[in-house]
C-alpha cells in the first residue's frame, strides 16, 4: 500500500512540475513580447503577494472573452487554493497582459450557478478542454450537461473585467 502512495504522489509531483515549468516557460513568453504567440485564450495576470507585497504573474487560461468589454473569464485550474486566486482576493485591482496589450482590471467572484452556466457553456464549445479541467480538479465528468453543471459549480471562476 506504502508503494502505491508513494507513486501516486510522485506522479502527481512530476505533473505539477510539468505545469509549473510550462508557466514558467509562458510568462517569459509574455516578458519577450511575444504573448500573441499564446492565442487569445491564455492572458498574463499580474497580482501582488498577499503577504510579501511582491509582484507575481501568472499565465492563465481564458474560459470566455468579452472583446467588446473587454473582460475575460478564468477557471482556478489549480482551485481556490493556487497563490493568485487568494492574492486577487485581497485586491481585485490589477492588470492583465493580452496579447501585447496591458489592461486594468478588476477581479469579480462568480457565484457558483454563474460558474455551473459558464462550465456548461465552456463544456460546449471546448468538450476535451473542459475534461481536461475537471480531471486536474479531480472532479469526474461523463459528458453530460448535468455532470458539466455539477463540476462548474465546485470550480472557482473569476471574471476580469477592464476598468
Amino acid at each position: 500500500m506504502a508503494r502505491t502512495g508513494t507513486a501516486s504522489r510522485r506522479a502527481r509531483t512530476g505533473s505539477r512540475g510539468r505545469w509549473r515549468l510550462g508557466g514558467r516557460l509562458s510568462v517569459l513568453l509574455f516578458r519577450a513580447g511575444l504573448g500573441h504567440l499564446l492565442g487569445r485564450r491564455r492572458l498574463l495576470l499580474h497580482h501582488t503577494g498577499r503577504v510579501s507585497g511582491r509582484h507575481r504573474q501568472a499565465v492563465l487560461d481564458v474560459v470566455a472573452c468579452d472583446p467588446t468589454g473587454p473582460s475575460w473569464t478564468v477557471a482556478a485550474g489549480r482551485g481556490t487554493r493556487a497563490d493568485w486566486y487568494r492574492n486577487l482576493r485581497r485586491r481585485p485591482k490589477t492588470v492583465v497582459q493580452s496579447g501585447n496589450r496591458h489592461h486594468a482590471v478588476t477581479a469579480r467572484f462568480l457565484t457558483a450557478e454563474a460558474g455551473a452556466r459558464m462550465m456548461v457553456e465552456y463544456a460546449r464549445r471546448r468538450p476535451a478542454t473542459a475534461r481536461r479541467l475537471c480531471d486536474r480538479l479531480g472532479l469526474r465528468v461523463d459528458g453530460s450537461e448535468g455532470a458539466y453543471r455539477a463540476a462548474g459549480r465546485a470550480i472557482a471562476f473569476v471574471r476580469l473585467d477592464a476598468d
